[in-house]
């Protein structure tokens, strides 16, 4: 079996608080790969970047003072048609980056290979992938490039770079 993990494609990060152009360009394929994967029966997780009214308070907030992901706001709810396709699927909500129940729900699972999709590439797509890297060593891991998005080529870029040293294959 394979796994699709889809990070954060929420409402604030394609068209809300923190919305940028290329999260809404990889839309449709990323809709197409989530359909792939459900028509092969394979397993699906999606992340939620979540915060709560006290988010200025954290570190995150300290540093990225813009709302964004508040639980229970249109922001948080995945994009479009994925809320839809998402619905029978596990969703982790997360308060940061990383998710450490991600790890908590599949360090004794096994995969034949793992896909990473979503945003923002350079910050919750990699700290994910890394935390998966970390579960299942020695598993084919790949972040498909036409289905992630940052608001900063350069580092998105830069963060491909650094997945391919850690063994993860980035594919188109």
């Amino acid at each position: 079996m394979r796994l699709l993990l889809v990070v954060d494609y929420q409402n604030d990060f394609v068209d809300g608080t923190l919305g940028f152009v290329d999260s809404q360009k990889i839309y449709q394929n990323l809709k197409n790969l989530i359909k792939e994967f459900i028509d092969t029966k394979d397993e699906i997780i999606f992340t939620l970047d979540t915060h709560d009214i006290n988010y200025f308070d954290t570190n995150e907030g300290k540093h990225l003072p813009i709302k964004h992901c508040l639980k229970n706001t249109d922001g948080h709810r995945l994009y479009k048609d994925i809320e839809k396709l998402a619905a029978p699927y596990l969703k982790i909500e997360k308060k940061t980056f990383g998710s450490k129940e991600l790890f908590e729900v599949l360090k004794n699972k096994e995969y034949e290979s793992i896909y990473v999709v979503g945003v923002v590439t350079n910050i919750c797509v990699i700290s994910n992938t890394i935390i998966l890297k970390s579960i299942f060593p020695n598993t084919n891991i790949y972040v498909k490039k036409s289905c992630c998005a940052s608001n900063d080529k350069k580092l998105e870029e830069e963060t491909y770079d650094i997945l391919k040293n850690l063994h993860i294959e980035v594919v188109d």
